[in-house]
């Protein structure tokens, strides 16, 4: 069965010394299955993955897996430059439970990248290894030209490679052109970018979504509406939480999901792991003004 559907970014916790709350992130996570998560993906750039040692990505793997327990499926990134790197990250989350791995092309900061062969190499070698289903990250962050063609060329040679997570501007169209070019082997074509585009990705053809982890159950609304065939009641819940969909995605970026989960009692703390910067203190304020008159359930949950 294909998955589709809400997958919201999960936010890995830190306590006030930056230091790993397995304990909120626990909570962070069974809230967001509460809120209508139909999955959920960790590990992810949104999970300021880049501050974690790979003891500390080990443990953060293992407490989600089992705590989630098969409540619902689990992407885990497993994004490395290196081919055999990636696999033996992307193996051990096989061994772990996880549904599926997500990984971006081969890069290394600003300018160290691959060829389309050496990309086709890579995923070919990592398909073969797995079991379970591969989403490529297809991201700006990661600098990478990644053609539609090319990403369609790929899923008709690796057979794992099945979803793909688009999310750069007009994702709309290069998802059409994917799923025209790759036909049944895009059995997953996703948007991103907190869900700031989802309507006319849905539009293109898009059957899922990854979001940031702060309102599923508002963006629930939009895609339930949306895959019953109720697109008077999508553009409506659309139009409904753009607000927020808008300042999270513009303003607040990666810290909001832990904003929205701090203020509502479900983390005891939102901050980031240095040097990343806090988020501005007014646009908290406006964060937590746009969910509170949406009734965001966030900020109810823990009671």
């Amino acid at each position: 069965m294909a998955y589709r559907g809400v997958f919201p970014v999960v936010p890995t916790i830190f306590d006030e010394r930056g230091a790993l709350d397995l304990d909120g992130q626990k909570r962070a996570l069974d809230f967001m299955i509460d809120a209508g998560s139909e999955g959920l993906c960790i590990l992810a750039n949104f999970s300021e993955q880049f501050a974690l040692t790979d003891e500390e990505r080990e443990r953060v793997m293992q407490a989600c897996l089992a705590h989630v327990a098969g409540r619902v499926p689990v992407i885990v990134t497993t994004t490395h430059y290196g081919t055999e790197a990636c696999i033996a990250r992307s193996r051990r989350a096989q061994e772990a439970g996880a549904a599926m791995v997500m990984v971006m092309p081969p890069y290394h900061g600003a300018t160290i990248r691959v060829g389309e062969a050496g990309i086709r190499e890579f995923f070919a070698r990592l398909s073969g290894a797995l079991d379970i289903p591969i989403m490529i990250q297809d991201a700006p962050v990661a600098g990478t030209p990644l053609p539609a063609a090319l990403l369609a060329q790929i899923a008709r040679e690796s057979p794992r490679v099945r979803y793909f997570k688009l999310e750069m501007p007009q994702a709309a169209a290069k998802l059409r052109d994917l799923i025209a070019l790759g036909g049944d082997a895009i059995e997953g074509p996703w948007d991103g970018e907190e869900a700031i585009t989802l309507l006319a990705d849905l539009e293109a053809g898009a059957t899922g979504s990854m979001t940031g982890g702060g309102f599923p159950d508002g963006i629930r609304t939009i895609t339930d509406a949306w895959f019953r065939g109720d697109r008077d009641g999508a553009y409506d819940a659309y139009a409904t939480w753009l607000p927020l969909i808008n300042h999270e995605n513009r303003q607040c970026g990666l810290l909001a999901a832990k904003a929205l989960m701090e203020a509502g009692g479900v983390i005891r703390c939102g901050a980031p792991r240095h040097p990343f910067p806090a988020m501005h203190p007014e646009a908290r304020r406006q964060l937590l003004a746009i969910a509170k008159r949406l009734d965001a359930m966030v900020l109810r949950w823990a009671g």
